[in-house]
């Protein structure tokens, strides 16, 4: 397995189990703990992507991520649930 494949796994990992967590009702999607895993997961997707020159991965990630980041930034624990 190449590093970008590691890179990428471990990123994509990183957002389904945010995913499942949400899921489940054990984090909630305005959580702390939600942002951070969808911001990290994103990141390494799109630096992955970016490894493979796979252009359109890395706009989605990195937008994916613009967003997470956002939200941390706005984050406040009356928004959370």
């Amino acid at each position: 397995m190449s590093t970008s494949d590691l890179i990428g796994t471990f990123g994509v990992s990183i957002l389904l189990i945010a995913f499942v967590l949400n899921q489940r009702r054990t984090i909630s999607e305005h959580s702390r703990t939600f942002l951070v895993m969808n911001m990290i997961g994103a990141l390494l997707c799109a630096y992955s992507a970016w490894l493979v020159r796979f252009m359109p991965f890395v706009v989605l990630e990195t937008v994916w991520a613009l967003f997470a980041a956002w939200g941390l930034w706005r984050w406040s624990p009356a928004t959370a649930d």
